[in-house]
């Protein structure tokens, strides 16, 4: 019997779930941007308290960007790809070391954004309480990230990694069965996964969505000619 339910929730979690945590990713974000433009912001708190601001900033912000793009590539790319010139074993020491510089980094930051939100009070009282409950879980994301490192180095042959690859795979190219690649995975990181699918979910009620208006435009655009030269 508890075999069963374990079966069924894993089934739910893993199959299921991340197919509705995308469609709310998307619809929501579509909705917010179309009904909700004055709510679609970063509602920055620097000004009301800039100590230690950038430093928190900068670092949560290139180690989760880091962090992203790591995950997306590492998950996502067939192990046919780099299997010529790559063991699944380096592929994975590489992910423990990058992830790993780029989570303390994240951590580290998130904490000290943390703190600026539950302990300054002029912070606090402009901040709502999805702002410090999505801030909270990143950062507890990032912890499990960080303790994930110390499993993974329990077994560095790169199986691992290719079974949770092989399960996102399977999410992002409809393959079907994705579940049953959790099956015997750790606890670490069955929950890592699930708090990440729950940070997409709550994306589009967040300020996270500010993620969509990034401004890549100001790297290649022109420089505005404000007044001619006398």
């Amino acid at each position: 019997m508890y075999d069963a339910i374990g079966h069924y929730f894993i089934h739910l979690i893993y199959g299921y779930y991340p197919y509705l945590a995308g469609t709310v990713f998307l619809l929501g974000s579509l909705v917010r941007f179309d009904h909700g433009q004055y709510t679609w912001k970063t509602g920055s708190s620097q000004m009301l308290s800039s100590r230690h601001m950038r430093l928190a900033s900068n670092l949560f912000h290139v180690g989760i960007i880091v962090i992203f793009f790591g995950h997306l590539v590492g998950m996502l790319t067939p192990h046919w790809v780099y299997a010529p010139f790559l063991h699944a074993g380096t592929k994975q020491l590489v992910a423990i070391v990058v992830g790993g510089i780029a989570g303390a980094m994240c951590l580290v930051g998130g904490g000290m954004l943390l703190y600026r939100r539950l302990f300054m009070a002029r912070v606090r009282q402009s901040s709502s309480l999805m702002d410090t409950l999505i801030l909270a879980i990143l950062v507890v994301q990032a912890g499990l990230g960080m303790g994930t490192i110390f499993f993974s180095l329990g077994h560095m042959d790169g199986e691992m990694m290719l079974t949770l690859s092989s399960w996102a795979q399977a999410i992002v190219f409809f393959s079907g069965g994705a579940a049953d690649y959790m099956q015997d995975v750790s606890w670490i990181y069955k929950v890592h996964i699930f708090l990440g699918l729950t940070i997409i979910l709550l994306f589009p009620f967040t300020r996270l969505v500010h993620v969509w208006s990034a401004p890549f435009g100001y790297v290649t655009r022109r420089y505005q000619l404000v007044r001619r030269r006398g």
